[in-house]
């Protein structure tokens, strides 16, 4: 029985290396036979897979729907490029920062770090008010939380300066420094997922009232995903904004809401590979359709589909992925060793050592 169970534990945790094991053969073939763009797509797809993987921290295991973790994403961003600015840009651009601030030059690292660390606070204070609600009351309440940090970032101007990009950020993210931290995103995802809280909370999203009456405290754990999914969102807008070295409030706004939530949805909502897997099928085809946007050539005929085809396309994907698996393409299931398997190769080892 114990045999079984340790198994099992195992095969929990393999998830997590398979996935990273993907994204790595992912990365290794494209620095072998891709060219720059190529590199800087998988890179981009990366970044997508920190945001999608933190989204499901807190979507996943509670099944509360979020709109506002492109908020996060805003506020670890421009926190990092606060740190990482040379004071002179930060003069140009954002003059009303206070003086520590406008003379701090920190390594990108720290600043990634710091910049997740401030979207876990902000996580923290908003969580305790939003999270107290319950079901479409929470999910509207995220988008509130969206639009105020969306208004705020657009119009204070001396700060983040408002809806002029700020430019200069230290271009240091390659499809390398993405995978470390998609890598670290997945770890930190599947240990929550199997603690004590992050079982508590899937129990609450299966059953709210029996949960409650189990005495598990629903709040709590709630606002413990939030804040840990809070913090590697803000790595994830660090990581966006040194990836393309620009900044602009709307790009943390609707467009990344809802590609990153239909990348949850079509992988599957109820797995960790799902969430993977929604970002890399939903990538491939993104890029597929840019390059069909901008146009192939075929002998002496120039082949394109219509510019903004690819919105439309995508949606349609999307509804025909629904309707064939409506639990997305994972089904909720995870990616890792079966316990049998595990016991055959103990077996096989334990007849070798005799």
């Amino acid at each position: 029985m114990q045999s079984q169970h340790a198994s099992n534990r195992i095969a929990a945790y393999s998830t997590p290396v398979i996935l990273s094991g993907l994204l790595l053969g992912l990365v290794v073939l494209v620095a072998l036979f891709g060219d720059k763009a190529l590199a800087r797509t998988a890179a981009e797809t990366l970044v997508r897979v920190v945001l999608v993987v933190s989204l499901w921290i807190f979507v996943g295991n509670s099944g509360v729907i979020s709109f506002g973790h492109a908020g996060y994403m805003a506020i670890g961003a421009y926190c990092s490029a606060w740190l990482t600015l040379k004071p002179q840009s930060k003069a140009l651009f954002l003059p009303d920062l206070p003086d520590w601030l406008m003379q701090a030059q920190w390594p990108v690292f720290p600043a990634a770090i710091a910049g997740g660390v401030l979207a876990a606070f902000i996580a923290l204070v908003s969580g305790a008010a939003i999270l107290r609600l319950s079901g479409i009351a929470a999910s509207i309440a995220t988008f509130a939380f969206l639009a105020i940090v969306n208004t705020v970032y657009s119009n204070w101007e001396g700060v983040t300066g408002a809806t002029s990009s700020v430019v200069g950020l230290p271009r240091y993210v390659d499809q390398w420094v993405a995978l470390g931290w998609a890598v670290a995103a997945i770890l930190a995802a599947n240990l929550y997922a199997n603690s004590a809280s992050g079982l508590a909370l899937r129990a609450t999203r299966e059953d709210e009232v029996a949960a409650r009456a189990s005495g598990i405290d629903m709040y709590r754990h709630r606002l413990l995903s939030l804040v840990i999914s809070g913090f590697f969102t803000g790595v994830s807008g660090a990581l966006l904004g040194h990836s393309i070295g620009v900044l602009n409030p709307d790009s943390f706004y609707l467009g990344i809401t809802f590609i990153s939530l239909a990348m949850l949805v079509v992988g599957g909502i109820g797995s960790l590979s799902g969430a993977v897997m929604g970002v890399l099928l939903l990538s491939l085809l993104i890029e597929l359709l840019v390059r069909a946007e901008q146009g192939v050539a075929i002998g002496a005929t120039h082949f394109a589909i219509p510019s903004g085809s690819q919105e439309i396309l995508i949606g349609i994907a999307m509804i025909l992925v629904l309707i064939v698996r409506p639990n997305g393409l994972t089904a909720g299931k995870e990616f890792k060793l079966k316990p049998q398997w595990l016991r055959q190769s103990r077996m096989y080892g334990a007849k070798s050592t005799n």
